[in-house]
């Protein structure tokens, strides 16, 4: 990345000035709050502009998790939290491993709670952290940056790009600095924020609804959602277990104690127990046909031959 591209802040949009925010300083209280709503109404908008792109990352995450690859995030400060905070519901929503989405952020795991903004300068971190999670041709690597010039990213995406994985700059300007280390670019312009350059507002805000579509269209395609139903909830608390009887009772109008009791005897997979009930087999039945249709439950009810 060019010195210019790195220290050329003011021309960028997630760096101009609001001109409906101008005077958010003399506002009432419900004067900010109303302007601040105002912005945050055009984010989605300006994500739905994007859908074509993010239906690509879809497809490269869907192909890497076909081929034994992972999803990977990396970004610094609030775009790389965003990240991590992704990946890491991903395993307790579908039941993935914790290594199948990966969130990584400039400065490792203490950067999460304070501050780190140093490490964003080095495009060797970007790149020595992938090194370390051993980044295969087989992975998608999607580095995040609101204003799309954090060399902790560029450096990120020129290894990965090296290594040959599937790569996606994810940024809030156009022609962003980085989209030109990666394959493929999502470039959602939000405006400029309604306090200049806080893209912890709108970039971020963004930028979370688009990992959020990444992630669960994924999980979607590989069939860890039936109906709109999310069946492979890891039961792991009080609360889940109950969230795992409703859906099973949903799906299968079971009462609430043959919905426990069917969750129990499948060892509180929630899949098996809903092809059990739909198809009247035992656990040890059930796990096969889900086995055979490669965790389809549609699939595994379609292909049942009493």
């Amino acid at each position: 990345m060019s010195e210019s591209e790195l220290l050329n802040l003011h021309h960028l949009t997630t760096e101009s000035r609001n001109r409906q925010t101008a005077e958010i300083h003399k506002a009432s209280t419900f004067g900010i709050l109303q302007m601040i709503n105002d912005e945050d109404q055009k984010v989605a908008a300006a994500v739905q502009r994007v859908l074509p792109e993010i239906k690509t990352a879809v497809d490269c995450a869907y192909d890497s998790f076909q081929n034994g690859g992972r999803l990977i995030y990396t970004g610094a400060g609030t775009s790389g939290r965003l990240g991590v905070m992704d990946a890491v519901e991903c395993p307790p929503t579908y039941s993935v491993s914790p290594d199948q989405v990966i969130g990584i952020m400039a400065g490792g795991p203490k950067a999460f709670l304070q501050a780190a903004e140093g490490i964003e300068d080095s495009e060797e971190a970007g790149a020595k952290d992938l090194k370390n999670i051993q980044l295969t041709s087989n992975d998608t690597v999607i580095a995040i940056a609101a204003s799309g010039r954090t060399p902790y990213a560029a450096g990120a995406l020129t290894y990965a790009r090296k290594v040959g994985a599937h790569t996606i700059a994810l940024t809030c300007n156009e022609n962003s600095a980085i989209s030109k280390n990666a394959d493929h670019r999502i470039e959602v312009v939000v405006g400029p924020e309604a306090i200049t350059g806080s893209t912890r507002m709108k970039a971020a805000t963004a930028h979370k609804m688009i990992l959020n579509m990444i992630s669960t269209a994924v999980m979607v395609k590989i069939g860890k959602v039936y109906e709109n139903l999310m069946v492979d909830v890891n039961v792991s608390n009080k609360k889940l277990k109950e969230r795992a009887i409703s859906i099973i009772q949903s799906l299968t109008n079971a009462s609430y104690d043959t919905a426990r009791n069917t969750l129990e005897q499948a060892n509180h997979h929630v899949k098996t127990a809903i092809v059990m009930l739909k198809t009247s087999t035992d656990q040890n039945q059930a796990k096969t046909l889900l086995d055979e249709a490669n965790g389809f439950i549609d699939k595994a009810i379609e292909n049942y031959h009493p």
